[in-house]
């Protein structure tokens, strides 16, 4: 990205925070800046070569101003503060105008002999009174806090700067506070924050300049959405001072090309841009772009097909399940994207959810998987020929800079359609899932161990077949994707018909519906029959209370050293129960709805169980690629349509409903507290940075922050953060730009994600969460999506299996077990409580366990 000539050229330096880009998006709408971003680490510049010095000088010549943003760790820690510390130090011929925020204000407090240590009480997505100097000293004396009115603004940090603050009497503080310490003459205090400690007042630092270089920080978070935009006034004038010091000593940034490979902008190229460069043309003859655009079985599938559909009006008494029975009964897999509170009485329209959609054939439809680390991609197609029918599956191979991003997007060109004119979301396309795992490798954080198996972490089928419910109009849409128009239509007559023929669509009793399905024929591939015996009862493992207590504890002391804002910690409960039919048992059996006073013994049941339980806008019942998935997510993650406008909605603070709190008002007098709104904030900031990394400085909003939503079973603390993507001819972005750029979801990791993931990772035991904090959706051939997070929902793999022995009629017998999955848990700040975080995550696993409460 190249820089107007006229424009002001600014380096930021990235300590691997989760800001980073709301800095620059603020830099550049402020200043009208052209900004470059420089890790902290870049391998172009390793500080014991001999030549970095001068490459590192070489490099800020061509700035006009340098900015060392936040980031995780401590600025006494090299690896932490990377490039930092040796800006700081450079000689007055090569001094260049920096200000430092957060970590980086920290490491220039270090630079000039100061003690960095630990708040009493960590402040994250805290929101203080800013105490600066309006007045005095003047802005030419490097005040750029002059002129500025009062504000407020977001505190993020652990750690702070003491440059002798509590040694000052109360009396003396209003005359000393700005005043340079006579141990530190080159700080020069320019605003600080008041935090009561019950018995005292802690000072803060929050600004400083430095007296003879052109140096100046700011602790607090100048970008956070939260800080008053009346404090965007300290950044112009710290620039216009920057500026003024350059005239004053004659420093003229050269104009010249830059070109380090470790330097990036915003937004960021492409995740599913195509590598056009003429060194690869060889290498790319045997990558994926020949399979994508040639005529093979599997690639060439769902090319030039075109879309049809007819629309039946809906019976009241009909739900997803029902349809899903009729026309998938004798299916093997399943994708049901179901807003099973679609009929909530009580809840609100934003978390009812309109739509539910129903992949239909999923069988028969092309599968793509991809596992974290591997350098392909296999597809799978179920091929009808005659009564039989075969798997074909072919290996497409990934090359050393190509990412399963890039693959999904060409498929998706080649298939890519208009938006139709009727309101359905869905015309066909993507479904499928992706693991917390595919995430993990997206922002470059290693597994360390070997995994044991080849699950896959993507998989999306291309569902050319479907069914959109209306919940709103109340209609069922039939719909396809076909080279032939009148086979489409015909096979759109054949489902109307068999819908609008039976039995349960015109009786609302459904009595005959159910007499129909024989006890003998209840079992499904996932799970079978429960014989009653207490041979066949399920066993249930719940994290251990203490233990987990500890982990909290753990948390916040990574918290306390500053490497981390929050951390969302979680458990796993394992439930064993008997396993599904027998290899041997091909044929899937119908599908049954739950008996009445029965535990649920199928799969199928399951699901049936929990959307009964805890009807929530994002549920889900899905068979693809190994996994069964059932889910009552009431939080979406990312929805986008097809002309750009991106929607995130990160959800934070929990409370169950009971007869203490059963209203709107009581769960927002409990939900709106420091410690539950910071919670909130801390994951907005970080959706702003990924969106402002997919669309670019300047086009994320927020038009709802911290508002409390109404559920089924829970009250939830919400926020929605909006983006919109650019439409450089060329260079177009889709929602899946924004999908790679934003796993794993922001609400399931904490902040700054990278180092986040990294500590959870080692304090979770290095246990893979699978598809628990992964997400689940859609993105059809017209370019919208809708995904939510996979939470409030249980799992299970069909290679995960155990064996159990007990005494039987003849004698004793061995029985295969399946392995179900539930996670929980939540995000510990420095306010949490050990007991506060175990009872949260206790009442989140209450939802999905009780389905299986009465197998225990």
């Amino acid at each position: 990205m190249d820089a107007n000539m006229n424009q002001p050229r600014i380096l930021f330096i990235d300590a691997y925070d989760s800001f980073s880009n709301n800095i620059v998006s603020l830099l550049v709408t402020t200043l009208d800046a052209h900004v470059d971003i420089l890790p902290i680490d870049p391998p172009e510049l390793n500080p014991k070569e001999p030549t970095f010095t001068e490459e590192l000088t070489s490099l800020l010549r061509r700035y006009d101003a340098v900015v060392c943003g936040p980031g995780p760790g401590s600025p006494d820690l090299a690896q932490d503060v990377g490039l930092m510390k040796y800006i700081w130090d450079l000689e007055s011929a090569h001094l260049v105008p920096v200000l430092g925020i957060c970590l980086g204000f920290q490491s220039l407090m270090v630079s000039c002999g100061g003690i960095v240590k630990k708040l009493e009480t960590g402040l994250h997505g805290m929101i203080r009174e800013i105490d600066h100097g309006i007045d005095r000293p003047s802005l030419h004396e490097g005040n750029i806090f002059c002129g500025v009115p009062s504000f407020k603004a977001t505190l993020y940090h652990s750690l702070h700067a003491d440059i002798g603050q509590d040694s000052i009497p109360t009396d003396d503080w209003p005359m000393c506070k700005w005043a340079p310490p006579a141990h530190l003459p080159d700080v020069v205090p320019l605003a600080w924050v008041y935090e009561n400690r019950g018995s005292h007042v802690e000072r803060i630092l929050m600004g400083v300049r430095h007296r003879t270089k052109p140096f100046w920080g700011l602790q607090y978070h100048p970008e956070s959405i939260c800080t008053e935009p009346t404090g965007h006034q300290v950044i112009k004038n710290w620039f216009r001072e920057a500026m003024r010091w350059n005239s004053v000593s004659g420093r003229i940034a050269n104009s010249g090309p830059i070109s380090l490979g470790s330097i990036t902008n915003v937004p960021t190229p492409s995740a599913c841009s195509v590598d056009t460069n003429p060194d690869n043309l060889e290498r790319d003859l045997n990558d994926y772009h020949s399979w994508v655009s040639s005529n093979s079985e599997l690639a060439s599938f769902g090319v030039s097909y075109r879309y049809g559909s007819k629309t039946l009006k809906l019976p009241i008494h009909i739900e997803v399940p029902d349809i899903v029975e009729l026309l998938q009964g004798d299916k093997k897999d399943f994708i049901v994207l179901d807003s099973a509170s679609a009929k909530a009485n009580r809840i609100g329209a934003d978390v009812r959810g309109r739509y539910s959609i129903i992949a239909l054939d999923v069988d028969k439809a092309l599968k793509l998987e991809y596992r974290t680390g591997d350098i392909h991609m296999t597809a799978h197609l179920s091929c009808s020929q005659g009564p039989s029918s075969r798997t074909a599956s072919e290996r497409v191979h990934l090359g050393p800079r190509q990412t399963i991003w890039q693959l999904l997007a060409e498929f998706w060109t080649r298939r890519k359609m208009a938006a139709d004119d009727h309101s359905t979301p869905f015309l066909g396309g993507f479904m499928g899932y992706t693991t917390y795992e595919l995430g993990l490798e997206g922002i470059d954080v290693n597994l360390h161990e070997e995994r044991r198996h080849d699950r896959p972490d993507l998989c999306f089928a291309w569902i050319t077949k479907s069914i959109v419910i209306d919940h709103t109009k109340g209609t069922v849409r039939i719909q396809y994707l076909s080279p032939s128009e009148p086979g489409g239509k015909a096979w759109v007559d054949t489902v109307a018909n068999k819908l609008s023929a039976s039995a349960v669509w015109s009786d609302g009793l459904r009595a005959d519906f159910n007499k129909h399905v024989q006890l003998t024929q209840l079992a499904q591939l996932t799970p079978p029959a429960t014989p009653n015996s207490s041979f066949a009862k399920a066993h249930i493992q719940v994290p251990d209370a203490d233990e987990y207590e500890t982990k909290v504890r753990i948390c916040q002391d990574y918290i306390a050293s500053g490497d981390s804002y929050e951390l969302c910690l979680t458990d796993q409960t394992h439930i064993t129960r008997p396993r599904s039919l027998p290899a041997a048992h091909s044929l899937p059996l119908p599908l049954a709805p739950l008996e009445p006073g029965k535990a649920p013994q199928t799969s199928w049941q399951l699901y049936r169980s929990l959307r009964s339980r805890q009807p929530a806008p994002f549920g889900s019942y899905i068979r693809l690629g190994g996994a069964t998935l059932i889910s009552s997510s009431p939080e979406r993650f990312l929805e986008f349509s097809s002309d750009g406008l991106c929607s995130m909605r990160p959800m934070k603070g929990t409370v169950r409903k009971s007869r203490a709190v059963s209203t709107l008002a009581q769960a927002e007098a409990i939900l709106h507290v420091p410690k539950e709104e910071a919670e909130n904030l801390m994951i907005v900031d970080l959706v702003r940075h990924d969106l402002h990394g997919v669309c670019g400085p300047g086009r994320v909003d927020v038009p709802k922050l911290n508002i409390v939503e109404e559920y089924a079973s829970v009250f939830q603390m919400i926020s929605v953060v909006e983006g919109r993507l650019p439409q450089n001819q060329g260079s177009e972005k889709t929602g899946l730009d924004v999908l790679a750029a934003s796993l794993p979801p922001g609400s399931m990791t904490g902040a700054p994600k990278k180092r986040s993931c990294e500590i959870l990772h080692d304090i979770e035991g290095r246990r893979e969460r699978s598809l628990y904090s992964g997400v689940v959706g859609y993105m059809d051939a017209a370019g919208r999506g809708d995904w939510s997070v996979t939470i409030r929902s249980f799992f299970r793999w069909d290679d995960e299996t155990t064996t159990s022995v007990a005494d039987g009629q003849q004698g004793q017998q061995q029985q295969q077990l399946e392995v179900w999955h539930i996670g929980a848990g939540g995000a510990v700040t420095a306010l949490s409580t050990a007991e506060g975080e175990r009872d949260e995550m206790f009442t989140k696993l209450k939802g999905p366990l009780g389905v299986f409460d009465d197998e225990a």
